[in-house]
């Protein structure tokens, strides 16, 4: 038996989906398919298999199979698990959401900037999931309806990205909707105001996405696919100017930090994006009464200026594809408005 080395879809830092692709030894026995991959994958449960293969994501030799599937010599198994991030604790807290949807299976919020999605290393309260703890409690939720009190992550946005992110209610919406996401079949649109005019009225950007050898914090854009993973993500201007662009971005893949380090790599960092550079005045005159323009525009959005603005896809319960859309956040709204103004005021003072 070989088993290739996993590959892991990383959601804006956290490993979330884990892909197994196994061939089956010619000596082995005919067994169960759930048996045979609980005997074989570290640190699954037989219950997490069974769910896998009832949504849909244990595949032998090109074809989706039951748990009660027989394995033989040759087979060749593929297999998309969904992985919780690790266990911490989750208290309740009185956190405001805007909360666009829910049904019995999955909740969808509109993500304020500023807001860290989960527990981890120097934020261990104050997240999206206890502010979800506390909302499944208020409402009875909580236990029968959202087993583990907060929801199942199945992607993650930035602590200052604001806009859309969807959440699982039960293991099975989870495991159903990891396969989406692996697979990049998720619909997601995000908005960004970029430094700098961006030649092209669209395009897209490729190039190889991992950590940076210098800074850990920091993803490097690797052309060559010497390291990291492949990334992809098309851009469309949706209105100049001059010394910004507002950009829409569809995400081919979903690599950490992906439109960040992306548009870093063709040099168009995202206005405000500390991390990437691009909180300091890139593009533009060097008079006085523009810079103090920038730093004032600095000011009405204090962070990244990116949104992640739609989602579509396909409901783990109903089957039937379903879509989301929002508006830009009032920060980045006042910025693009504010750069609005002046570039026309600028244009009217051109004309004399």
């Amino acid at each position: 038996m070989t088993e290739e080395r996993p590959e892991i879809v990383r959601e804006e830092g956290a490993d979330l989906y884990e892909h197994h692709r196994i061939e089956v030894d010619p000596g082995q026995e005919p067994v169960r398919i759930d048996k045979f991959l609980f005997n074989k994958l570290s640190g699954v449960s037989r219950n997490k298999i069974q769910q896998a293969a009832k949504a849909g994501n244990v595949i032998v030799n090109g074809k989706v199979v039951k748990p009660n599937h027989k394995i033989k010599p040759g087979d060749v198994i593929s297999v998309v698990m969904s992985y919780p991030p690790k266990e911490v604790e989750i208290t309740p807290e009185d956190i405001p959401l805007d909360i666009v949807y829910e049904d019995k299976d999955v909740i969808i919020v509109n993500k304020q900037p500023g807001l860290v999605v989960h527990p981890g290393h120097g934020n261990y309260t104050g997240t999206l999931l206890n502010g979800l703890a506390y909302y499944f409690e208020k409402t009875g939720k909580k236990g029968e309806e959202v087993e583990n009190g907060f929801g199942y992550l199945v992607h993650r946005i930035d602590k200052d990205t604001s806009g859309l992110l969807l959440i699982a209610k039960n293991e099975m919406a989870q495991t159903k909707l990891a396969k989406q996401f692996f697979y990049h079949t998720i619909e997601r649109s995000y908005v960004a105001l970029v430094w700098g005019d961006v030649k092209d009225d669209e395009g897209t950007i490729t190039g190889h996405i991992g950590r940076s050898l210098k800074d850990r914090r920091v993803m490097t854009v690797f052309p060559g696919g010497e390291y990291g993973k492949e990334a992809v993500t098309h851009y469309k201007v949706l209105k100049r100017f001059g010394y910004v662009t507002l950009v829409e971005c569809k995400l081919e893949t979903g690599r950490t930090h992906q439109i960040r380090a992306h548009f870093k790599y063709i040099g168009h960092p995202l206005f405000n994006d500390a991390r990437y550079g691009g909180d300091q005045i890139l593009k533009g005159t060097t008079f006085s009464k523009y810079k103090q323009f920038v730093i004032n525009s600095f000011k009405l959005v204090p962070r990244q200026a990116l949104h992640a603005k739609s989602l579509g896809f396909i409901h783990p319960g109903t089957g039937e594809y379903i879509f989301f859309d929002s508006d830009l956040p009032a920060d980045m709204m006042a910025a693009v408005e504010k750069w609005d103004k002046y570039t026309s005021n600028r244009l009217r003072e051109d004309e004399y």
